[in-house]
């Protein structure tokens, strides 16, 4: 039970308040609110929208009850330490940091009231029979620990290796991995089956279940699974790429491919929180979640060297918080999903309210909206990231059979190596032609660092559709800062503004803008 006295909306409200053109900063000067599912009897989790026209530099200071508990630069702070079933205030006070401009000028939040929860009761796998020798098949006694699981508790796997197959988690529980702990899936396609019905690359179809499973799929239902946390500082590291060789031989071509779990799988869950984990070795995509809500993931360190290892796949979902996290990952990070044509068309479930911050992309081929974006994507926000030579940079792609949208898309306060908008893509395109092709439309780009880009190629790309009415428009680029020699290239596009978008010597770049209308620079 999330015990919330003010705004039991927000985080639905005051994430589309954060950062929509037409937005008027509420009277208490910036919005805060508690991340989805980080309530618990000793700590919360605190989220907060940076103050209307924040530039760099702006510290934080987190108070309960009115007396400081904390100081931060980011737009996040969990704190620690709390008493069970006691009621709290939470404020945040933003500043200009020390040495800016105005240190003593202060901005401050409103006040979030909140109540820790009980204790939660904690029941060990070891007390299952679960050993953690690293060659003990642990699936039966995992799954008996967790089917005891009372209400709201806890089941706890403690330091060594846990070998297991595909778990099934339930509602109004957590999982948590202990420090020096492993949940390790096994590398034997047996341990997964039978099939389950799920989503990948955009269809529903039956997989192999993944290492863990919460939900069941429906694509015109509410949740089914409810309240769910895994976290913890320990290691979920999956059957890597023995398991996809023997899935992918068991059926050969793109059945194989088609037929891997994942490392986390969620579907139709609210209220879902992943943290502190390092998740690796995935046979396929790592966390992937369908037609789920009020979704947290935060301090994750994610590695993959898998075909499509792809990091966080939000598909069809809403109110996604993703923050303080670490991608190194052999295909993209983050990708931002809503179906495949035609099916997504037709169940057309958007996905919306994304919001990315303060991560870091080491490794991988983007940060994605795409390419199954059918059912339409809107309203994301990614802020205070870092981004290093990843393939595709930052990206909005799809193909002109789509059909769908991507609309309402803010970057900013980022330090990126390419920005794409892509409209051709040369693969995953076999399935029928939705009626009309996609809108893109309303893309922000704001205060970004591509200084450490590759100019040897188009460092901002921004294509559109051939068909009338369906070119990419109303697209702002300000504040962005370019390598020497760099080029941009705009086509099929109209309504793009570039401001104060300047290389070091302080001069344009170079611009190639053809068949597009009303382009300034």
């Amino acid at each position: 039970m999330l015990f919330l006295r003010h705004r039991w909306l927000a985080p639905v409200l005051v994430f589309l308040a954060g950062f929509l053109p037409c937005h008027e900063a509420p009277a208490a000067g910036f919005s805060l609110f508690l991340a989805p599912q980080t309530l618990r009897s000793d700590e919360a989790t605190l989220i907060w929208d940076k103050p209307e026209g924040a530039g760099p530099g702006l510290a934080y200071e987190v108070l309960r009850d009115g007396r400081p508990c904390g100081e931060t630069r980011k737009t996040h702070f969990t704190a620690r330490g709390l008493a069970p079933e006691h009621a709290y205030v939470f404020t945040v006070r933003a500043r200009a940091a020390a040495g800016t401009e105005d240190p003593g000028d202060r901005t401050e939040s409103n006040g979030l009231d909140l109540r820790t929860r009980s204790p939660e009761p904690v029941v060990s796998v070891l007390d299952h029979g679960a050993v953690g020798d690293g060659r003990t098949l642990n699936t039966r006694a995992l799954q008996a620990a967790i089917d005891a699981c009372p209400p709201e508790g806890v089941v706890r796997l403690p330091a060594g290796v846990f070998l297991s197959g595909a778990l099934f988690l339930k509602s109004d529980m957590t999982l948590e991995i202990a420090e020096g702990g492993v949940l390790k899936g096994s590398a034997d396609p047996a341990d997964y089956a039978p099939f389950i019905r799920n989503r990948f690359e955009g269809w529903e179809m039956d997989t192999y279940a993944s290492l863990l499973n919460a939900g069941t799929l429906d694509s015109a239902g509410p949740a089914n699974v409810r309240n769910l946390s895994i976290r913890g500082a320990g290691t979920i590291s999956g059957g890597g790429k023995k398991l996809s060789d023997a899935v992918r031989a068991e059926f050969p071509g793109v059945k194989g491919l088609r037929s891997r779990g994942r490392l986390i799988l969620l579907m139709n869950a609210e209220n879902v929180e992943v943290a502190g984990l390092t998740l690796e070795e995935t046979p396929c995509w790592t966390l992937h979640y369908i037609y789920s809500e009020n979704i947290t993931l935060r301090g994750l360190v994610i590695r993959s060297d898998v075909r499509n290892g792809d990091g966080i796949d939000p598909d069809s979902s809403r109110r996604s918080y993703i923050f303080d996290c670490t991608f190194d990952t052999g295909d993209d990070c983050i990708a931002i999903k809503s179906g495949k044509n035609p099916e997504g068309n037709v169940v057309n479930r958007p996905t919306e309210g994304v919001r990315v911050f303060d991560c870091r992309f080491e490794r991988g081929h983007g940060i994605s909206i795409g390419s199954e974006m059918s059912g339409g994507v809107r309203d994301v926000l990614i802020e205070d990231c870092v981004a290093g030579p990843l393939l595709h940079g930052l990206q909005i792609k799809a193909t002109e059979e789509r059909g769908g949208f991507v609309e309402n898309v803010t970057v900013r306060d980022c330090s990126l190596r390419q920005i794409t908008v892509y409209t051709k893509l040369p693969y995953n395109n076999d399935g029928g032609a939705a009626p009309v092709p996609p809108f893109f439309r309303d893309f922000r780009f704001e205060n970004i660092d591509l200084t450490e880009a590759d100019p040897t190629k188009p460092v901002i790309v921004v294509n559109g559709f051939a068909a009338e009415g369906h070119r990419t428009r109303n697209v702002s680029f300000r504040d962005i800062r370019l390598p020497a020699g760099a080029k941009v290239t705009v086509d099929r596009a109209e309504d793009v503004t570039f401001a104060q978008v300047t290389t070091p010597e302080g001069g344009e770049p170079l611009y190639e803008i053809i068949r597009s209308e009303r382009v300034k620079h």
